[in-house]
């Protein structure tokens, strides 16, 4: 069974940076694309950056291309995902998700994709 956990999440003002970890059981980083999601209140949900376990390929949202950078230590079975410079738009609930598939990305997939969520961390950017 997979399962998910988020961590790291908190309150920063602008400007400053946090780094979310996503601690994955259950599975095999190298066989699956593992992805953050955030949403904030009522706005959907949004696909922040992806890494695939094939060849490390990593793609992004245009919104955080040069401050987030998603990464991920297999020996822990942990996926981060490093935010700097961060912006009041960026406050949302921050969530892991992976699904099975393989090959190199060219974008974020759909919420649609994936298959399985973490229960999601805060992230809060305010002065």
């Amino acid at each position: 069974q997979v399962q998910l956990v988020e961590s790291g999440g908190g309150s920063v003002q602008p400007g400053g940076s946090l780094r979310l970890s996503c601690v994955a059981s259950g599975i095999t980083l190298d066989d699956y694309l593992i992805a953050w999601f955030r949403q904030a209140p009522e706005k959907e949900r949004e696909g922040v950056a992806c890494i695939s376990g094939t060849d490390d390929s990593t793609a992004y949202a245009d919104s955080v291309k040069g401050r987030f950078i998603i990464a991920r230590d297999n020996a822990k079975n942990t996926v981060f995902l490093q935010m700097f410079s961060l912006k009041l738009e960026d406050t949302a609930v921050y969530y892991c998700a992976a699904t099975k598939r393989t090959g190199t990305l060219v974008d974020v997939p759909p919420a649609v994709a994936f298959s399985s969520w973490g229960q999601g961390t805060q992230v809060t950017v305010s002065s």
